[in-house]
């Protein structure tokens, strides 16, 4: 299974970028699927998750201005970041499940500069 992503970019401070993901490689439902980060010196942390017919989590800090999504039965999501802020600078990376075992993408850059 590999997870692809793209969309990061350098934005200022208030404006919008959307994040892709695509999963290839299995015929088999990725579930769930979810948006990490990683901020220089910091931990990886959880911003979304997503579970096909469920409702969506987010992490406290993007709760209103990011929205994450995923197509029926697709192993695609993607995470619409308004709003953007300094802080939400940081390497994001698409995760998924499938049974047990979890697959990363390979992080894509977001820069928001104030």
């Amino acid at each position: 299974v590999q997870l692809q992503a793209s969309g990061g970019g350098l934005v200022q401070a208030g404006g919008s970028l959307n994040l892709s993901c695509a999963g290839s490689g299995t015929l088999w439902q990725l579930n769930p699927m979810a948006w990490y980060r990683q901020a220089r010196g910091n931990q990886r942390e959880l911003v979304a998750s997503i579970l096909v017919g469920g409702a969506p989590t987010y992490s406290d800090s993007v709760k209103g201005r990011f929205t994450i999504s995923r197509a029926n039965a697709k192993n695609a999501v993607t995470l619409q970041m308004n709003s953007l802020k300094p802080e939400d600078t940081a390497v994001y990376y698409c995760n998924a499940f499938w049974g047990s075992s979890q697959y990363w993408g390979q992080g894509t850059q977001v820069t928001v500069s104030s």
